[in-house]
Order: C-alpha cells, then structure tokens, then sequence
C-alpha cells in the first residue's frame, strides 16, 4: 500500500493546498506515474467541491476531478490512478462513502491494485479503522463508525495539547484518554499541524515539517512524544487489519 496520512491541508506559513507536504506528495505522484488524482471532497459541506478539485490541481500541478463529476462513482474509483480524500466534516465524509457504497472499492483499490491514497483531516481518520477518534461534530444523523481501515490505528488530527485560558472542558489528552479507557486493546496515534504518516508497503514513516514529534496513547500506558515511527511499526503487527 502507498498512504500518505496528512493531519491537516494548509498551514498559514506555507501557501498552497497540502503545501506543506508538496514535496512528498509529488515525489510519491512521480513515482506511481499519477496523470490524473481523482479526488472524493465529500468532506467539504461550506464550499465548492470543484473549486477544492482546482486548488489541488494548482498546487500539485496535475491534474484533478472530483468524483461527483462521474456518473458512477465506483467505476471512477476503479479507474483512479490516486485517490485524495479531502477534510472537511468527517461524519459526513464517512456517511457518503457507505451510502455510495465506496468502502470496498477504495479497499481493493489501494490494497490490490497499489493506488496511492492521500488523506487530509477527514480523509486521514477514514484511513483507520473508525472514526471514533475524529474531532468533528456529528453534524448528520448517520452514525456509521467504521471507516476503510487501511491504516490499522487509531488517529487523531489536529492534536493539540497546549493550554487555552478560559476553557474549562476536557482537554485533548483527556478525551483521547477517554477513548482509551473505553477501548484498552486499542492505540491512538496524535498527529499535530504539519504532520504525516507516510506508509509504503510495510514501511512506516513519520514526519513533521516543523520538527515536532508526535504522541502515542494507549491505556494504562505514559504518554510518550516520539520523533520517528519506530513505536509505530513496533505495534502495526499486533492489530488485525481489516
């Protein structure tokens, strides 16, 4: 498999849609031989789903449609050379995929035929098993929690533990603590802004364009920055891929 699992699309210091991470994401296009990205923007309630298409397109310079352009959606997945999952809202990301029934094609896509994927945000949390871990609201009334499960854990987007003045709820860690606490055979890797998960075959790879690390949480177990993905491909052997 060919994943790249980005915890975010833009960041203010570097312009473009998956600027940040442009480098790997065109080495990885050139190196499957990507003319086309077909990208699923599902995600995206508040703006257009073409603009989002052209952007990518401008900023990767290869050419991008999204899926709703085709009248079936799964022969487009069949015939996508890479497949790009936009964030957005990630309840409705994953409604969608089952509802248009996309989750084994994606599945066979990426495991059979090696198509890379390429996740943001919502797409990122889709890659795993669930969206349990997902910071977005259940804005529909769908509560469909298994996602395509290409990624064996757990992620977290958009990790943040810094401390906000005023705010009295649970902080991240305690939520993702929460979640592990209910599911204790189950890791959660965090991944903060500008960071990604890059997996090649049964190689995984972390790494952040501002040099930060990124945490792993798991009951009864410290908390733990890391630097590399060593603990993760310590754990991917013990979790069953679905």
């Amino acid at each position: 498999m060919e994943l790249l699992l980005l915890s975010n699309g833009k960041t203010t210091e570097h312009p473009g849609l998956l600027g940040w991470a442009r480098d790997r994401v065109q080495t990885l296009l050139a190196r499957k031989q990507v003319k086309r990205i077909l990208l699923i923007p599902y995600a995206v309630i508040r703006s257009d789903w073409d603009a989002r298409a052209q952007d990518l397109s401008e900023s990767l310079g290869v050419e991008t449609i999204s899926i709703h352009q085709f009248d079936d959606p799964v022969a487009a997945i069949n015939q996508a050379d890479a497949i790009f999952i936009s964030g957005g809202n990630t309840w409705r990301l994953n409604q969608l995929l089952h509802e248009y029934g996309l989750v084994v094609p994606i599945q066979r896509a990426v495991r059979e035929r090696g198509v890379p994927y390429v996740g943001w945000s919502a797409g990122c949390n889709v890659a795993t098993p669930s969206i349990r871990t997902t910071n977005d609201m259940p804005v529909c009334s769908a509560a469909v929690l298994p996602a395509l499960g290409l990624f064996p854990l757990q992620i977290n987007p958009h990790y943040l533990d810094a401390s906000i003045s005023g705010h009295m709820g649970e902080t991240r860690d305690e939520r993702l603590a929460e979640f592990c606490a209910i599911n204790p055979s189950e890791s959660v890797v965090a991944l903060r802004e500008a960071s990604l998960l890059q997996i090649s075959g049964e190689t995984v790879e972390y790494w952040s364009v501002r040099g930060e690390g990124f945490k792993i949480f798991k009951h009864g177990e410290t908390i733990q920055e890391y630097e590399d993905a060593a603990p993760l491909a310590a754990l991917t052997p013990f979790i069953p891929k679905l």
